[in-house]
């Protein structure tokens, strides 16, 4: 042999070596019956590196399961907007910004995914493709496309078609090492030109797909998008109450009219304005306000609050969080319990008193913007 690959022990969920005795042993084979022999594979391949034994347990596997789920159902939503027979990538000039982005994201995945496998870190290849499949591609990507993909006949309708299946095939192919059995039943579903999965050329960094600049501005919007969904998160804003979106940024042109339509589609905006500032049209203390590394985001509060049950609710959150804190304060006060308790206990409850304690700086700051 030229190269010979150690890897180490696969022990239980609890780190114990896997033995008779402790009967802690696991049949893969049924295993296989019930998760399938791709989702066993994965999970002994992820987390995976040279010469560090890995504990294999029950999340383990039923997160493999579920990748091989979320792959499933993304790549049937792909077929289904599907109505060319043959995969040709566009020309750079007629490709969306979400088009490069994506072709960008896909090109340095290929770079990560050798440079791992090279280097034999089986298990950072596999975590850069589940993040990509998961969070780039799924989450993001596809949603990007959903309004071009409805736009029946269009440039912009085949280009997306193009993306999604240049970058769904080439996905697959870097996972095939890791799960045979759907990324070739997948494959076979989609247009290709090889016989099989397996002797079609394995994906490689390509210079013409860099789109740094164009990728970057992607970034941006992007990553207003996620904040404005954080923020409305936290304060149990559902998704379709929608509220005007004013933002302050200098970045003008990765903030155009055509970004706009995904502050609408993915941040439930009902208007989105975008200037260098609005300190002349908001005041800040009647707006959530939102601060990135390219923007400054308001959302007028009247738009996404309803005043009266939001006050209502923090009150009671209020309620609850000095009687915690009150009742911890209490037990920790306690000489007998500091010293009878094990240490890990006592510093558990202090860590939940800060907590609770942070958490009521937050409900006092926003009773306060409120009232």
């Amino acid at each position: 042999f030229n190269t010979v690959f150690i890897h180490g022990l696969v022990r239980d969920a609890q780190g114990r070596k896997m033995s008779k005795s402790l009967g802690n042993g696991i049949d893969p084979l049924e295993v296989i019956r019930t998760y399938g022999a791709d989702a066993l594979r994965y999970a002994l391949a992820t987390g995976n590196s040279p010469g560090n034994d890995m504990r294999f347990s029950d999340e383990k596997i039923e997160a493999a399961r579920n990748f091989a789920n979320k792959l499933w159902n993304a790549s049937r939503f792909v077929r289904m907007n599907l109505t060319i027979d043959k995969v040709e990538l566009p020309d750079a000039d007629k490709l969306a910004p979400e088009d490069k982005w994506i072709l960008d994201e896909y090109n340095r995945l290929c770079a990560t995914v050798t440079s791992s496998l090279d280097k034999y870190e089986v298990g950072i290849a596999l975590a850069s493709i589940y993040d990509f499949t998961w969070d780039v591609f799924c989450d993001w990507y596809i949603e990007l496309t959903k309004a071009r993909l409805n736009e029946k006949d269009t440039e912009g309708n085949v280009t997306a078609q193009n993306v999604l299946a240049y970058v769904l095939t080439g996905t697959l192919k870097l996972l095939h090492p890791f799960m045979p059995f759907i990324t070739e039943e997948i494959y076979q579903s989609l247009p290709h030109d090889c016989e099989s999965i397996m002797i079609s050329e394995y994906p490689k960094f390509d210079e013409s797909l860099v789109f740094g600049e164009d990728a970057e501005r992607m970034d941006r919007v992007i990553a207003v998008i996620k904040a404005i969904r954080t923020r409305r998160n936290e304060m149990n804003v559902p998704p379709s109450r929608k509220a005007k979106v004013y933002i302050a940024t200098k970045y003008s042109d990765a903030f155009n009219d055509r970004a706009k339509i995904f502050f609408v589609r993915l941040a439930s905006a009902s208007e989105v304005e975008i200037a260098d500032s609005f300190e002349e049209v908001i005041n800040a203390d009647d707006a959530v306000q939102i601060i990135t590394d390219s923007a400054t985001v308001f959302l007028p509060l009247s738009d996404i609050v309803d005043t009266q049950k939001e006050l209502a609710r923090l009150e009671g959150e209020h309620k609850r969080l000095m009687g915690e804190i009150e009742r911890l304060e209490k037990k920790l006060s306690n000489e007998g319990f500091v010293a009878k308790a094990p240490a890990a206990v006592v510093e558990g409850e202090k860590a939940k008193l800060q907590k609770y304690r942070e958490n009521l700086d937050g409900v006092l700051s926003a009773l306060a913007k409120l009232r």
